[in-house]
Order: structure tokens, then C-alpha cells, then sequence
């Protein structure tokens, strides 16, 4: 599986929750995504995908785990074709959020304030994509998000609705590094 085809949403979204202008907890944090609604071919891809995923080659997957791991994220295939992300917030990072795009100086975002969250934006030319939608906070330890997100994968459009919850398991993040 080529990891440049997954959206920029997901390592986004991994991440949108930092975005609140209140402390949140540092520690380790857990977010499941699912893909809830996409034409029948990127839907059908996306199976495909999750079925090379699991029966990947343990050195590629492991090298795949290696390259998120960089990055302070963790991923697994979850129950009903989603993905499960842990990543580690430090207290610096959980003081002072910010929403990092997943594309270092390929993406552009937006986040606008609204009750109880956030309306969320981005656009990026590597790999080409962009999405908007809103983050709602569950105090300072979850979150719930929907967003939209149109990329182009192999010249071909893809619509789709990525869902996600996300949160705070422990305040010790073990072997996981803090998110870049």
C-alpha cells in the first residue's frame, strides 16, 4: 500500500484536537478514524487497501511504522475498516495548541472558533487534497470530528467523509514520542 494515498486528512485529524485554544491534557491519546461516506470505487479502494494492510509483509509494514513513528504516531487497523492512531502530546504542546498540517510546507489550514470547538480548513498541493469541518471537545480528554475532504489520487477525484473521536488515555505516553 502506498502511503502517499491516504488523505492528509487522517494525519490531520490525528492532530485537529490541538487546535482548541484551552488546555488539554498532555499524555497519550488515542483517535479512531472511519471513512462514513465516499463513492462506491474510493470506497471499494479503501477495502483494498485495509486488505494489503493486513496481510503486508512484516518488514514493510514495519518499515511503514517506522515512518509514522517519526512523526510521534502510532496506527493500527481497527474494527470496521477504520484506523486507530495513538500519538503523544507533551504539556508544552497541550498548553499552547496548534493544528500541524502532516504536510510540512505543503499545506495550508484554517480554524475558526465556534461554541464547545472548532470549524476546521486545509489545502495542500503534495499530495493534492483539501477538507473542511468542525472539531467538537469533550472537556479537556476527547473530541469528536467530521470532515469533508476531496483528494486526487492517481488523476482521479475522491470525495469523501472522514469521522473521527478521539481520547486521552494516560498521562505517561510510554514508547510513543511526542507529535511533530
Amino acid at each position: 500500500m502506498n502511503m502517499s494515498r491516504l488523505p492528509a486528512a487522517l494525519f490531520m485529524a490525528a492532530c485537529a484536537h490541538a487546535a482548541h485554544g484551552a488546555a488539554l491534557k498532555p499524555g497519550l491519546w488515542e483517535m479512531t478514524s472511519k471513512i462514513a461516506a465516499a463513492n462506491p470505487e474510493t470506497m471499494q479502494a479503501l477495502a483494498m487497501a485495509q486488505q494489503e494492510m493486513a496481510a503486508m509483509p512484516p518488514e514493510q509494514r514495519q518499515a511503514i511504522d517506522q515512518m509514522l513513528a517519526r512523526h510521534g504516531v502510532t496506527m493500527q487497523l481497527a474494527e470496521g475498516g477504520g484506523v486507530k492512531v495513538n500519538f503523544c502530546l507533551t504539556k508544552e504542546q497541550a498548553a499552547n495548541p496548534r493544528l500541524p498540517s502532516g504536510q510540512p510546507g505543503q499545506c495550508t489550514t484554517t480554524q475558526t472558533p465556534v461554541p464547545a470547538g472548532l470549524n476546521v480548513a486545509f489545502k495542500c498541493s503534495r499530495p493534492q487534497s483539501s477538507g473542511s469541518g468542525q472539531v467538537i471537545f469533550e472537556g479537556d480528554s476527547g473530541y469528536s470530528m467530521r470532515m469533508n475532504v476531496d483528494s486526487t489520487v492517481q488523476g482521479q477525484t475522491q470525495n469523501m467523509t472522514v469521522e473521527s473521536t478521539g481520547r486521552w488515555l494516560s498521562s505517561d505516553c510510554g514508547s510513543v514520542p511526542p507529535v511533530r
